[in-house]
């Protein structure tokens, strides 16, 4: 069996006049993010004053921690504004969509970074425990929980699962953010209350562990998430099946097929089709049309002998 010379589509959009692969709320997300970065930046200096006036280390980390979401939601915000500028710049061969999974990665990586901050400050301050101001703790933990579910709110994801079962990463690693510092300031009010009615000193750290393990999760989830972006690995098998099932569907034989993301709810393919009297690639190309998320294909015909 051998292989004819090949016909290939070259590499252009199949369903678009432009790559242009930003997500469907690129702008409500970017707008969203600078809000709620201002919210967290007041929250940031209220938590750390009040731990250091109260002694609470529940505070202090929660505080840590919100400042990790400032930087974080400033890398966010950025990544929508840089994305947006620079959309239609032909230097980026497949476009900008990817920056928000960069971003993504990078916040995961602070919000480890996080994690061992907290965790580290809370076994100290639980091998040597110290008075708590409880009542004034109570109240600034109370506040932060409340500031902490508003922003969480405001960053909720959109996801169209018809397109893109993950959504807006770069939104979701914000949000995952902001939702951690929730717990954290959950966990915060449990030590804090514990440690006032049964005086346990102890209890405001033991709460920051846990505070700390449940960010090192998030951490976590996020790594492999974005990284799985970053790395080009298959993001939709289920798309993957529907490809091949429509070029193959006379007969051919599909001998290769790479299929990676570009952006939230945009993908991109290179396939390679071989037949005894293979179609023109632009025939191949319709057979596609109307996948969801599907925005670029290429596509090559190879002739069997």
């Amino acid at each position: 069996m051998t292989a004819s010379a090949p016909e290939r589509q070259g590499p252009m959009d199949a369903f678009r006049g432009d790559r242009v692969y930003l997500g469907a709320d690129h702008a409500r997300n970017e707008r969203r993010t600078w809000i709620v970065a201002g919210i967290c930046v007041l929250t940031l200096v209220a938590q750390i004053g009040g731990g250091i006036v109260f002694n609470s280390m529940a505070l202090i980390g929660g505080g840590v921690h919100m400042g990790a979401h400032v930087a974080a939601l400033a890398v966010a915000a950025g990544a929508y504004r840089m994305a947006r500028r620079f959309a239609h710049d032909p230097r980026f061969s497949f476009g900008t969509g990817k920056l928000g999974y960069l971003a993504g990665f990078a916040n995961a990586a602070v919000l480890a970074v996080s994690a061992v901050l907290v965790a580290v400050e809370s076994g100290r301050h639980m091998l040597s425990p110290s008075p708590v101001a409880y009542d004034g703790a109570l109240a600034l933990a109370a506040l932060a929980l409340v500031v902490n579910l508003i922003c969480v709110w405001l960053l909720r994801p959109v996801h169209d699962h018809a397109n893109d079962k993950e959504g807006d990463l770069n939104l979701s690693a914000a949000h995952l953010h902001l939702a951690g510092d929730a717990g954290v300031s959950a966990l915060a009010i449990i030590g804090l209350g514990l440690g006032r009615v049964f005086d346990w000193p102890w209890a405001d750290a033991l709460a920051g562990l846990a505070g700390a393990a449940l960010l090192a999760h998030f951490a976590f989830r996020l790594l492999v998430r974005t990284g799985a972006v970053l790395l080009d690995v298959n993001p939709s098998p289920e798309l993957t099946a529907e490809i091949r099932r429509r070029l193959e569907s006379e007969g051919e034989r599909l001998i290769d097929l790479h299929l990676w993301k570009l952006g939230p709810g945009h993908h991109a393919a290179i396939v390679v089709v071989e037949a005894g009297g293979p179609q023109t690639a632009e025939a191949y190309r319709a057979r596609l049309a109307g996948l969801h998320g599907l925005s670029h294909v290429t596509v090559e015909t190879r002739q069997t002998r």
